[in-house]
């Protein structure tokens, strides 16, 4: 998922739509779950963790385009 879909998947409960507020909270907090499996919208891996989210999307077979998640083929929304 993209920080805004988060964002989007979230609003009813939060009362807000922050794609920076998501990547706030997933920098702070976000040890303890799948991290790299949160993308910008146009697939680029977290900013910082490039290589090890890199790593851990391939590892899983994710399906990429370049450098980027390829967002077509891998996004998922609740």
């Amino acid at each position: 998922m993209s920080y805004g879909a988060i964002a989007d998947a979230l609003a009813d409960v939060s009362g807000r739509n922050s794609a920076r507020q998501v990547g706030t909270i997933m920098a702070r907090h976000g040890g303890g779950v799948p991290w790299h499996r949160v993308v910008t919208s146009s697939g680029r891996l977290p900013p910082g963790n490039e290589q090890e989210a890199r790593q851990r999307l391939r590892s899983e077979g994710t399906p990429l385009k370049g450098e980027h998640v390829d967002m077509a083929r891998a996004s998922w929304q609740p």
